[in-house]
């Protein structure tokens, strides 16, 4: 009787959350603009004034019904209350050593910002270097940068608010854990290379409205114990104000080397010689069809981890007095390298060979030496080791491992666990599964399927799909404490690893890319078929995600496709297609997306374009998630997507969007924001998907 009350129940507040919906109201104010030979209509064009008192009204309507059908939900409390425990285990960062002294960042569990802490060496105890969460009340300061310089008694300490990628420079003295005078402000995408007794960096004139265009990056010198306002210009290029400019310094501090981009892939690499204040720039890379990385210098050999010539990437080395003087060290495999680091005369290279990590290690010349054996199948990140000390660190993690880190020998390649996190989560319940599915065109995918052992193959078994499919990110094995409460209500968290990423090199990402865009989106729909097929799952049972251009990806397929899922979760995406190029600095997305300026490349982004793509009939029950604060993805992309989603929605299923006040794009978000919205997105989810508590 028991069981039947509750499903009773269960039904009452479905019928609830399903009848017609009465949606905020939003006015409709049609714009017509002209691609080439094509009319493009446009509804919402005037929620692209975020500062506007109409649209702030609209955002507070909007989350006020969004709260008000979650809150309906009776299993809520149930989620959070179960997330607020698991995300309430120690996290710590792979620690870096400097000069002997040991860094790393510690999360006691449900501290809205890791902390970052300091040892004066192996045997002395840690000490508290700097709490961010000091510096805010509600903890969205965040510390987007720690760089050290090379005596390890000052570091550059990046902060940002709110989420926002705009950041403020403060310099730290590491020996009076004080804070100095200088504040550089109006800081955006920009490191800090530390030579001599400053250190280089890139900034903006002026920082901009939320959606305004970021250009004319320069780079700066800033000497310790002076005014910024005294910095001296050290590069500027007036005739390419979309690009983005690093200056760095070799770790000897003997060669200056200058990157430019214009996208998020690839870059050109220049260098000279810094004991020479008139020498002239030495041209290796101009064009952006490759990305070059600089590892070391030693003995005039600058050592240079490139995909140039090699889409699966290799090192290479040239000598600075003879620069058409090159030799390959490590040569490309048909797996993909992703990093190398220099420690004491060996290279340690990182692979990436069907999205696991590899270690190798080889000699200064190129000479295999060893493998370090890994403790299974998952990823190794912060990978590093100080030239002249013994050891390096990693971190090793995988879907169900959440974080153990090792120390290791590079020249023995043997390894010691020296660090684990423990969480209220009993892992050896669960297992994961790499599967290897077809797309469209026949290409080849994998995916990794995380659930409880002895699963039945019944087909009604609730799935959530994650995919990215862009930028040549990979996306690749990591714990999320997220992801528990769905895992133990008996879900298979499935992410699959579509073109687009960066899993098998730069023909996987580039297959992915402008006209070829469609694959990724055929690639995450064969996903979703396989795992019907395979009777893992139904078309009522499935929930996609994605942020960013995964947010893209789930506004794509679920415009495309909407019979294929029953939940759709496009998070701060990108949605409008002809216009994202417009604000901040999606113009350095073109290369992977194309522009509506170019005829070609518009015919195919109307093709795909989420908000314009939408029809009058029944898709997915959708939860957009968004936010106020978001400075690169905008959040009026979300906003006129879901206004034309809920004038368009035909059917039962809500269409709603949530909006976090005083966050952004996702990095520095505290832990306090991450548990209120993933409460949310699995209360909203879990219900649609008709799994029960």
């Amino acid at each position: 009787m028991k069981n039947l009350t509750g499903l009773f129940v269960l039904s009452l507040i479905s019928t609830a959350m399903n009848a017609q919906i009465k949606y905020p109201e939003t006015r409709v104010t049609p714009q017509t603009e002209t691609f080439f030979d094509t009319v493009v209509t446009e509804n919402f064009r005037w929620l692209e004034k975020l500062n506007s008192e109409e649209v702030k009204n609209w955002v507070s309507a909007q989350n006020r019904l969004t709260d008000s059908l979650i809150n309906k939900i009776a299993f809520k409390s149930k989620i959070k209350t179960r997330l607020q425990e698991i995300w309430d285990y120690e996290r710590r960062s792979t620690p870096f050593t400097k000069r002997g002294k040991i860094f790393y960042f510690k999360n006691d569990g449900v501290q809205n910002q890791s902390v970052l802490y300091y040892q004066a060496g192996l045997a002395s105890a840690p000490e508290v270097l700097l709490d961010p969460n000091t510096l805010s009340k509600e903890g969205t300061t965040a510390i987007t940068l720690f760089s050290v310089n090379q005596n390890a008694d000052y570091a550059v300490v990046g902060l940002s608010d709110a989420g926002s990628d705009w950041t403020n420079f403060r310099i730290l003295n590491l020996n009076t854990k004080q804070f100095e005078n200088e504040v550089i402000k109006n800081i955006k995408f920009s490191g800090a290379s530390w030579y001599k007794d400053g250190f280089f960096y890139s900034k903006y004139d002026t920082k901009r409205e939320l959606h305004g265009i970021n250009n004319n990056m320069k780079v700066y010198y800033h000497k310790l114990g002076t005014r910024p306002e005294l910095d001296s210009l050290v590069y500027e290029d007036k005739e390419n104000a979309n690009r983005f400019y690093s200056f760095n310094v070799t770790d000897d501090e003997k060669i200056f080397y200058l990157t430019s981009s214009e996208t998020t892939s690839g870059n050109t690499l220049y260098f000279k010689e810094a004991s020479d204040p008139k020498a002239e720039w030495v041209k290796l890379y101009d064009g952006f069809d490759q990305d070059a990385q600089i590892i070391t210098h030693q003995n005039n050999q600058l050592y240079i981890f490139t995909n140039s010539g090699a889409p699966n990437g290799r090192l290479i080395a040239v000598n600075t007095k003879k620069p058409s003087e090159i030799k390959v060290i490590i040569p490309e495999k048909d797996y993909v390298l992703t990093n190398v680091i220099y420690h004491n005369h060996v290279f340690v290279a990182q692979y990436l060979k069907d999205v696991k990590s590899e270690l190798e290690v080889y000699s200064s010349r190129g000479k295999f030496l060893t493998k370090i054996n890994l403790p299974g199948a998952g990823i190794v990140s912060g990978l590093n080791a100080e030239d002249g000390h013994h050891m390096g660190h990693f971190t090793f993690t995988s879907y169900l491992e959440p974080g153990t880190i090792y120390e290791f020998q590079p020249e023995s390649g043997g390894i010691n666990e020296i660090w684990r996190a423990q969480v209220k989560f009993n892992s050896d319940e669960y297992e994961t599964k790499q599967v290897f599915y077809y797309s469209k065109d026949s290409t080849k995918v994998p995916m990794f399927l995380t659930y409880k052992k002895g699963i039945k193959l019944t087909g009604t078994n609730p799935v959530f799909l994650y995919g990215y499919g862009g930028f040549n990110v990979s996306v690749t094995p990591s714990f999320s404490p997220a992801m528990i409460p769905f895992l133990e209500n008996g879900g298979i968290y499935a992410v699959a690893n579509i073109r687009g990423g960066g899993e098998y090199g730069q023909e996987w990402y580039k297959a992915g890319t402008k006209a070829q865009k469609q694959n990724v989106f055929d690639d995450f729909i064969a996903a979703a078929e396989y795992l019907i097929a395979e009777k893992y799952t139904n078309k009522s049972k499935i929930a996609i995600c994605g942020r960013s251009n995964g947010g893209l990806l789930v506004g794509a397929v679920m415009t495309q496709r909407p019979d294929l899922f029953k939940v759709a979760l496009p998070g701060v995406g990108v949605l409008d297609m002809l216009h994202y190029h417009q604000f901040t600095i999606g113009y350095a997305w073109a290369d992977d997306y194309g522009v509506s300026s170019v005829k070609e490349e518009f015919e195919a982004l109307i093709k795909y374009s989420p908000l314009h793509n939408i029809k009058n009939k029944e898709y997915p029950a959708t939860l957009v998630t968004t936010a106020d604060h978001d400075d690169r993805v905008v959040p009026s992309h979300s906003f006129k997507f879901i206004a034309e989603l809920q004038k368009n929605q035909k059917g039962k299923n809500p269409v709603l969007i949530r909006v976090d006040v005083n966050a952004g794009h996702g990095a520095g978000k505290p832990t306090s924001k991450s548990i209120e919205e993933w409460t949310d997105i699995w209360t909203f989810t879990m219900f649609h998907l008709g799994m029960k508590l």
